[in-house]
């Protein structure tokens, strides 16, 4: 896990853009500014600890170079392929084996790797600039680009320290969608002209002509129109199969490594299967003052129950207020999500111990884990109402507290009577249009401007409910929270974060299960559950999810009971 920033603008400050993400990277950090593109990177030290190993890495003609933030799953079996076709390694790291697997393939390399990646290659051959981005959006990666002048790096802040400030101007309509969402979504960030490579997606700059390609995709998630003929006891197996295959290739490291453990299905499944094949786990979770909250009973449990050397913290109700301001700082950008401050927590606990942690993040978006989706359903079979009725329910409650019976009735009637995207945006916490018109006005947005592009993008009325609610998931809220929120935690006290739910062949398998067999028995990450029922306890695996949220009191000093997205764009940003 590391950090870079590189740009095609010599009077650029790359020295200042380089130390602001030197979390990212503590050990060691490396400026190369010759050439049409100048490059920084900062080091955290996981895989081949050899000073060899350090980037920019150059190709054997000493100017075509690599600089790669991420792990690549199974690098060792890519290596050796490499190896028969004539390549010979100076390096153990998985970055030599990107390189090289580039050189051999081209841009078709991507096709042969696998793993949690930024990419930026430099091709001397063709005087190209290339950059990639992994399949999920594990790994962030921002760009700027003018119509002419072009910069990356792996957060927006080295961005914001490298360019001059007259460079950078605030997109309002980022900050509308963000009221929306609780996240700017992708492209699009705090500013005009910076953006987020989406999940997936690679872009070609060549700096003799100044100009970028549109950002492309090279994977999207494989839904078969016909889905697998399989039973939920074949299934089962084979989950089980890839999630061992997927935690050993991702427990590769010469550094200490643990688990996050909260004591719910998904990470209790990354521990179990860690614990059968052999591995030593130290495990870390945090609670809170609330003991309805906490998870901490649970995650004991199932410590106890694979031997692991367990830690846990709280987080104070004091200890979070204390925190909050630091949304900032960590995201750069508006997001609302307070599960912030607990992650960064145990990851500040884990890196008292450990370099690197594996999670169970994505497991509710490749499995189905979420409440919503059977909420979305019950709802979508009510008849819609005009818009005109929800802008009447919403002055109908405006002068009530945001709590009382007026509000949570009006409530229910908008969701009740909402459709598609805009029905998904309600249960999703998003403030509604009515809501937001106050911000429309200040912020200049068009009235023809559509408030759920984002959802509207990824929406597929193709397929089965669930399917295409998890789907949505996949390339919206996982990319643009949950999977943020712990880049950026982690990184921000030099932890590397790996997701083993989220390798190809698990993405890929389940979603051409059948509905009927992902949800087997109808229940909420059904195959999950049944493949490890008897590997986790029963009250492990079917108590109700209760997900990584702090408890409400905590926050209850906010602003007016305004939504959280509110105040915090109100109190941190305008």
């Amino acid at each position: 896990m590391c950090g870079f920033v590189g740009g095609t603008d010599p009077s650029w400050d790359y020295t200042a853009a380089l130390a602001s993400i030197e979390h990212r990277g503590p050990d060691d950090g490396r400026l190369h500014l010759d050439g049409p593109v100048q490059i920084g990177f900062r080091r955290l030290s996981i895989i081949d600890l050899d000073a060899a190993a350090m980037q920019p890495m150059f190709a054997d003609d000493g100017e075509t170079w690599i600089v790669f933030n991420g792990e690549i799953y199974g690098f060792i079996a890519l290596r050796t392929e490499l190896e028969k076709l004539g390549h010979a390694f100076r390096t153990h790291s998985d970055t030599e084996v990107l390189l090289r697997a580039y050189l051999e393939w081209g841009e078709k390399f991507i096709e042969h790797v696998d793993g949690m990646f930024a990419i930026a290659l430099w091709d001397a051959r063709d005087r190209k600039l290339r950059l990639y981005r992994d399949r999920p959006g594990i790994k962030p990666l921002y760009y700027f680009y003018d119509g002419q002048r072009f910069a990356f790096g792996s957060e927006l802040k080295a961005i914001e320290a490298a360019l001059d400030s007259s460079d950078l101007h605030v997109d309002e309509t980022a900050l509308y969608d963000f009221l929306g969402y609780r996240y700017v979504p992708a492209p699009k960030t705090l500013y005009r002209h910076c953006f987020k490579l989406p999940p997936a997606h690679r872009l070609v700059y060549d700096p003799a002509t100044g100009k970028a390609t549109d950002p492309k995709p090279y994977w999207s998630v494989p839904v078969p129109a016909t889905p697998r003929d399989i039973s939920a006891d074949q299934a089962a197996e084979e989950l089980r199969g890839l999630i061992d295959e997927s935690v050993r290739d991702q427990m590769i490291s010469d550094v200490p490594l643990g688990f996050f453990l909260s004591g719910g299905v998904d990470s209790s499944a990354i521990v179990a299967s860690a614990s059968g094949l052999g591995a030593d786990v130290s495990t870390f979770s945090i609670g809170f003052d609330s003991d309805e909250k906490s998870e901490t009973p649970y995650a004991r449990e199932v410590a106890n129950l694979f031997g692991t050397r367990h830690h846990e913290r709280m987080l104070s109700q004091a200890a979070a207020g204390d925190l909050l301001p630091n949304l900032k700082k960590w995201f750069d950008e508006p997001f609302a999500d307070e599960s912030a401050m607990p992650t960064y927590l145990v990851s500040k606990v884990a890196r008292e111990n450990v370099t690197v942690v594996l999670t169970g993040d994505g497991g509710d978006e490749v499995f189905g884990g979420y409440r919503t989706y059977p909420r979305f359903e019950r709802y979508e079979r009510l008849p819609s109402w005009p818009a005109a009725m929800e802008r009447a329910a919403y002055r109908l409650r405006k002068p009530f507290g945001r709590r009382s019976a007026m509000t949570r009735m009006t409530k229910v009637l908008e969701i009740a009577f909402a459709r598609g995207p805009a029905l998904w945006a309600k249960i999703m916490h998003g403030m509604p249009e009515a809501a937001k018109t106050e911000y429309r006005d200040r912020f200049d947005i068009p009235r023809d401007y559509d408030d759920w592009w984002h959802y509207r993008e990824h929406w597929r009325e193709d397929l089965p409910v669930r399917t295409r609610l998890q789907l949505l998931d996949f390339h919206t809220f996982m990319p643009g929270m949950v999977l943020t929120k712990v880049d950026r935690t982690s990184m921000a006290v030099s932890l590397e974060a790996r997701v083993p739910f989220l390798a190809r062949k698990i993405i890929e398998f389940s979603f051409a299960l059948p509905e009927d067999v992902r949800y087997h028995e109808g229940e909420l990450k059904g195959i999950l559950k049944y493949a490890y029922k008897d590997i986790l306890p029963s009250n492990i695996l079917h108590r109700r999810k209760k997900g990584f949220g702090i408890p409400r009191y905590y926050l209850q000093d906010m602003d007016g009971g305004k939504p959280v997205q509110e105040h915090l764009l109100q109190s941190l940003f305008l």
